[in-house]
């Protein structure tokens, strides 16, 4: 028998040796016998890293778009409402009561839910309505003009904020998907820590030799390609860790689905977030004398003698400062409750509990006698959301969004650079190697698998999205191992092709 030589291969085109992908990246697992524990998780962190990023990555792009948007809220709101938000201060301001007549008239029908006081004199009175007819957590406010009780102009409000940032928000939220799109952005915060200290690990357990620390920290110069990709990657994603790790945190902590069962740990802690009681005839938690009075007030509070005004003026004598938010008793065994409303730091956060009949303070909470964990919930959350340092809070989110952008960009350019050249089309490129988990020592993998069980009932959407990855692992290997073995089927063993 002849044989043949096969035909010539058309000659390769080249990849610039800058571009081939370097040993210690995407390698294969490492053997069972070599480098101990890091040797035998890396690949698994490796592959994890690359899956959870190619997939989860669209979820995180539109997070960090919508949230650097929305850092600029703020400035754009103090400019789109302006005239509804300040006025010229002349002469002395009328009586809270006649703002609220004037708000009626702008805005009949509603319910009265509080009025707001603003902390400076050019500030307007805000006064705020339930309206029917309006989606759920939306509010009709009134914007009153203190020292004339005319009203600017009215507007839909959800919570304190104004429909641009109202807008802007849900669109970070929610897509404008209602609660279904929650979940995008639950899915974003639950899987952005796994791929900031997946990613930490990798980087800092990487080889370098000398000038360590510089390589670690700076991104590498030179020539386009992937090693200088990988480096703006990494370097950068050292450096925005901190911000990574503490907007998925806060984030978590009001979502739809990991928020209760993190509520429940917090609760249980005894770091629930505290209240001050409306109800009359509480027994005052940070007022002795309050509660001796408060039992005789709640059978003549219908005729209430305590105005709106006296209730600021009560307030201030408690200590009260700033923006103060007066929820108007809601039936005759409720209080006025009258609230700071400062979110900045140093936060103001006090509240106290007025008996409309007496003046009589029946209940008062400080924010200093908050739960730690409380505290740290209120800071985070306002940090989250740009308003704990003001200006430069927002200035830190922006940047932190912008390179998480980065980092998505340069994640995925990786990706492109190591696809395969040889022949036509456009081919992705190849993933880390599979059965990464077989590498690693039961001594570690045992603890890992409870501690991921535990992580995924407590945030479902880092579960759920991990149990698919895993089935579509598994579908793909069953499938590609199917049709190598039709193929050796139709083709012949090695061994029958010997003989």
């Amino acid at each position: 028998m002849t044989e043949t030589t096969p035909a010539a291969s058309p000659p390769l085109r080249q990849r610039p040796a800058e571009e081939v992908a370097p040993a210690e990246d995407f390698s294969t697992p490492t053997p069972r016998n070599g480098g101990g524990t890091w040797s035998g998780l890396r690949p698994l962190l490796l592959r994890l890293h690359f899956y959870a990023g190619v997939l989860i990555g669209p979820f995180l792009l539109v997070a960090a778009v919508t949230g650097l948007l929305y850092t600029a809220t703020p400035q754009i709101e103090s400019v789109v409402y302006n005239h509804e938000l300040k006025v010229t201060p002349h002469g002395e301001p009328k009586p809270l009561a006649a703002q609220v007549t004037s708000a009626r008239k702008a805005i009949p029908g509603g319910q009265l839910v509080s009025v707001t006081k603003g902390a400076g004199d050019g500030d307007t009175t805000r006064v705020t309505f339930n309206v029917e007819g309006l989606p759920e957590g939306y509010t009709q406010t009134a914007f009153v003009d203190p020292y004339t009780a005319e009203v600017r102009g009215t507007l839909r409000t959800f919570g304190e904020w104004l429909p641009v940032r109202s807008w802007f928000d849900s669109l970070h939220r929610t897509l404008h998907l209602g609660e279904f799109g929650r979940n995008y952005s639950e899915i974003a915060a639950s899987w952005l820590w796994v791929e900031v200290l997946g990613g930490l690990a990798l980087w800092l357990g990487a080889p370098r030799g000398r000038e360590r620390l510089r390589k670690l920290f700076v991104p590498r110069r030179g020539p386009e390609g992937r090693k200088r990709t990988l480096s703006w990657h990494g370097a950068v994603g050292l450096w925005a860790s901190a911000g990574f790790l503490a907007l998925s945190a806060t984030g978590l902590t009001w979502s739809a689905h990991a928020g209760v069962n993190i509520g429940k740990i917090q609760d249980s802690l005894g770091g629930a977030t505290p209240s001050v009681s409306s109800a009359l005839g509480h027994n005052a938690q940070g007022s002795g004398s309050a509660g001796a009075d408060s039992g005789q007030s709640s059978a003549g509070s219908s005729a209430a003698q305590v105005d709106l005004d006296e209730a600021v003026r009560i307030a201030r004598s408690e200590g009260l400062r700033g923006k103060l938010v007066i929820s108007p008793p809601a039936n005759d065994k409720s209080a006025y409750v009258v609230k700071e409303n400062t979110r900045h730091w140093p936060e103001q956060q006090d509240s106290v509990a007025i008996d409309p009949a007496t003046g009589k303070v029946t209940d008062k909470l400080v924010f200093d006698d908050f739960p730690v964990l409380a505290k740290l919930t209120r800071w985070g959350i306002d940090a989250h959301m740009g308003l704990l340092f003001g200006l430069a809070n927002q200035i830190v989110l922006a940047l932190v969004a912008l390179a998480l952008i980065g980092m998505l960009f340069w994640g995925y350019r990786m990706w492109w650079l190591r696809r395969p050249t040889r022949g036509g089309g456009a081919r992705l490129g190849r993933p880390p190697a599979r059965a990464a988990w077989r590498r690693v020592p039961g001594r570690v993998m045992a603890p890992l698998v409870v501690v991921t069980a535990v992580l995924a009932y407590y945030l479902p959407l880092f579960g759920l999205p991990l149990v698919c990855f895993l089935l579509a692992d598994l579908t793909v290997a069953q499938v590609r191992r199917r049709g190598r073995t039709r193929t050796e089927a139709r083709a012949g063993t090695p061994k029958e092709m010997a003989r």
